[in-house]
């Protein structure tokens, strides 16, 4: 009886380890399959989105990274001519769903150029309007040197989607980010070119 239930018992360990490896085995069959689909797909996402925010620009965009404020955000440079025309920055802030995720442009001047949600979960017929050209162009040409990035319930100058302030304010607050964002890397440009200059000059 003993040996019966410890043979049962071996044969079910044995039967559970050869599952476990075809399903790894499987798993990282589909894994590979689909790894290189998968990052296409995100890639022409991202892509489509730059193309969206910025101004017409050659070459491909150049991906980057900075740390403002402890947190760390992606971004990418596309340049005409030899020099630098705009940045797309990811951008999000919480909305009333959840992350309301963002890319936006910036140009070399300062100035909001677009703006391009890549991932919101906020309320169909109510937040999730902040996709529609009605909200979202309020930010096409914005200068953040002259508006304010705030909607007009608490003083600034963008027009809230009706009965989704929350969203709106998420939706600012991620542009307003970027600008910090975006203030931030051309500070860290000049500092070194002023580097560069130094050195060439030693």
């Amino acid at each position: 009886m003993t040996m019966a239930v410890q043979s049962s018992f071996k044969n079910m360990t044995l039967c559970l380890f050869a599952v476990c490896i075809v399903s790894s085995a499987l798993l990282a069959a589909v894994y590979a399959v689909t790894k290189e689909p998968i990052e296409a797909a995100n890639q022409a996402k991202t892509n489509n989105a730059i193309a969206q925010v910025v101004p017409e620009f050659e070459g491909n965009p150049v991906p980057g990274t900075i740390e403002v404020g402890g947190k760390e955000y992606s971004y990418y440079t596309v340049s005409k001519a030899g020099r630098p025309v705009g940045y797309a920055i990811t951008s999000s802030s919480v909305g009333y769903g959840g992350p309301v995720v963002l890319m936006v442009g910036i140009t070399a001047d300062r100035i909001i150029y677009n703006t391009t949600v890549i991932s919101q979960a906020e309320t169909p017929g109510l937040g999730a309007k902040c996709v529609e050209p009605a909200f979202a162009d309020q930010f096409r040409d914005f200068n953040p040197a002259e508006k304010s990035l705030t909607v007009k319930k608490d003083g600034g100058d963008i027009d809230a989607i009706t009965a989704s302030t929350i969203t709106s304010r998420a939706y600012s607050k991620a542009v307003e980010t970027a600008v910090t964002v975006y203030d931030a890397i051309v500070a860290g440009m000049e500092t070194a070119d002023d580097n560069q200059e130094t050195n060439q000059g030693e």
